[in-house]
């Protein structure tokens, strides 16, 4: 499968699918494909910020909750008198 018609069914799935979190193993089974090509395709997306990888290094669509660090809280200010 040529890399661009590729990148566009993944970023179809992704877009059908917001909640979509595959690791590398389960994208290759998905769209049964190569391990070297679907990493590609992943990481070519990566790179344009269409996904990332969440803390268990699932792919996962940018701005998706998943994508929240753990542990980003405001901080509270109080004036002192």
């Amino acid at each position: 499968m040529e890399m661009q018609t590729l990148i566009r069914r993944v970023r179809g799935e992704y877009l059908e699918m917001p909640g979509l979190s595959l690791t590398l193993a389960q994208a290759c089974r998905l769209w049964q494909i190569d391990s070297h090509s679907c990493e590609a395709a992943l990481d070519s997306l990566v790179a344009e910020h269409f996904l990332g990888r969440s803390r268990d290094g699932a792919y996962i669509l940018v701005g998706t909750p998943r994508m929240a660090k753990a542990g980003t809280r405001r901080r509270s200010t109080t004036a002192v008198a």
